[in-house]
């Protein structure tokens, strides 16, 4: 398979990866398009390969017993599925699927664990990264704690716009099942957020207009795992 040059690689884990990290993984990475809702990480069970996103939207997805589920984190080209094999975990409770197809490159975990375990300066970039995912993780409880939905939506749109650019292919529905609202209730916010020029939402498509309002309503729950990203991972999130 040919790869494009490490420079020329979206994803900016492997952009930032040492010289001998990319080499020793290149030759086991394989291109896979990612479609919509396909799992990356299944529930409890134990996954085989990593997924480094080049292009597209991953969601990490607390599930309840009755199958009921919340967004917990977001996944795009700034980083990869899986990962929580680099923590000896060999599965993991959430569950992990594409929300914006996309395409990525498939590494088998055993490969990655090798270079981690063989290159140091990988596994401090790896751990860097699984930190700022604990930041993004955290910010995220804060928000579901002491933001609104508008200021939540506000943001779970910002994180959106970051790793996709500024058309969303996204319905009300799956809005209000990642946020964990009512659809309607989503459908009033979006309708708020179109008043004031914020954005344009259409039937399965949300587009950006001003990014600027839409940080002003985040607040304080956007913006510090991003730049905690950008400090560790020296690599600027967003378009």
């Amino acid at each position: 398979m040919n790869l494009p040059s490490q420079e020329k690689m979206r994803n900016l884990l492997l952009r930032a990866a040492s010289p001998e990290a990319f080499a020793t993984i290149a030759p086991y990475m394989q291109a896979i398009e990612l479609p919509l809702r396909l799992t990356l990480v299944e529930q409890d069970e134990p996954n085989q390969t990593i997924c480094f996103l080049e292009r597209g939207l991953a969601s990490v997805v607390a599930i309840t017993a009755e199958d009921e589920m919340v967004e917990v984190g977001h996944i795009g080209f700034e980083g990869a599925t899986g990962l929580h094999t680099a923590l000896h975990a060999t599965q993991s409770p959430s569950k992990t699927f594409m929300q914006g197809e996309g395409l990525g490159y498939l590494v088998p975990v055993s490969v990655v664990t090798s270079a981690l375990e063989s290159i140091p300066e990988f596994r401090a970039l790896i751990l860097r990264y699984i930190h700022s995912c604990n930041i993004q993780l955290t910010y995220t409880a804060l928000a579901n704690a002491r933001y609104s939905i508008y200021e939540r939506l506000a943001r779970w749109l910002l994180m959106c716009q970051d790793r996709l650019g500024d058309d969303l292919g996204l319905t009300h529905q799956f809005l209000s099942i990642m946020l964990g609202v009512r659809r309607s209730g989503i459908t009033d916010q979006l309708h708020l957020l179109e008043g004031i020029g914020a954005i344009r939402s259409t039937r399965g498509n949300i587009r950006i207009l001003n990014r600027s309002k839409l940080e002003d309503i985040a607040g304080g729950c956007y913006g510090v795992a991003e730049r905690e990203y950008e400090r560790l991972i020296g690599q600027r999130l967003g378009f």
